[in-house]
């Protein structure tokens, strides 16, 4: 099978297109408790279990984005129709900009994405809401 496009073109396409912020532009975001900056972490919710999460962001995953988004969707979240700056992030930046991507073509603005990733805000130090530990049950 021959692809016309692949997962490169595609991220290469989309940062032609979006806003991509550092670590440290959106810690400053987060520092300053901005109500109108929302972090929407799109990782699938056994990425959130293992590795946790941006404290405050909301979980969005990735699958449902578009239906949250669309006021005419039956699954519309409104914090999508608030105005709210909105900074998406996955683990490394790749998913996040394709959203992001996908979602400022839908036009939702303001909109952009961290670079990096959860994986870079992690590495930086910054603030993780570490994930519950399961207890082992006994069988």
């Amino acid at each position: 099978m021959a692809l016309t496009k692949g997962y490169k073109d595609l991220l290469a396409e989309a940062n032609t297109r979006i806003e991509t912020v550092t670590a440290e532009r959106a810690r400053t975001w987060f520092d300053s408790k901005d109500p109108d900056v929302v972090f929407v972490d799109i990782r699938d919710p056994r990425e959130l279990e293992r590795d946790g999460m941006i404290p405050g962001a909301l979980h969005a995953p990735r699958g449902m984005l578009e239906f949250w988004v669309d006021p005419e969707s039956p699954y519309h979240k409104p914090v999508f129709a608030s105005g709210k700056r909105f900074v998406l992030y996955c683990a490394s930046g790749w998913r996040s900009a394709l959203a992001t991507d996908t979602l400022r073509g839908m036009g939702l603005a303001p909109i952009c994405h961290l670079g990096g990733g959860f994986k870079g805000w992690k590495e930086a130090g910054y603030p993780v809401d570490q994930p519950p530990r399961k207890e082992k049950q006994n069988a």
